[in-house]
């Protein structure tokens, strides 16, 4: 087994790990915030710090695998062209960029508030819906 490879499995099998995660933050998000009056409790700061080090883990992996195949000879023109490999190449991993900084940005204010404020909220929920959008569901669960 090559190095790709192993890093492919590994991509995939904490994908299963980070939407355990993300379900998780989502609903620990969404209780903090209606059933707790805002208050921040440890259950929302875990799930928070632990969906931002598997989104941080998730996507050095999958830098280095995005590394790999263009040193592979994979060229842009061809990738920009093919609607699959688009989302592949550069959809997928800005949109998760995105997610990972705005998980990032949430676990600090998380960390240093005492509640909960209604833009935090709105920037899980974009966070997750960033996640969402480039999760690859059909190479996943298949359809």
């Amino acid at each position: 087994m090559d190095f790709y490879t192993i890093l492919k499995k590994a991509h995939g099998g904490f994908g299963y790990l980070e939407l355990l995660l993300v379900t998780l933050f989502v609903i620990a998000l969404l209780v903090t915030m209606f059933g707790f009056s805002g208050k921040v409790n440890k259950f929302l700061k875990k799930t928070t710090l632990f969906t931002m080090i598997f989104f941080h883990v998730q996507f050095l992996i999958g830098i280095i695998m995005l590394v790999i195949n263009f040193t592979k000879g994979l060229d842009m023109g061809s990738v920009m062209k093919n609607a699959d490999l688009r989302f592949q190449y550069v959809e997928h991993p800005f949109s998760m960029l995105v997610a990972a900084v705005l998980m990032t940005i949430i676990n600090k204010k998380v960390k240093s508030n005492d509640t909960i404020s209604l833009g935090i909220v709105i920037m899980g929920l974009i966070a997750v819906g960033l996640f969402a959008f480039a999760f690859p569901w059909m190479r996943v669960f298949g359809a």
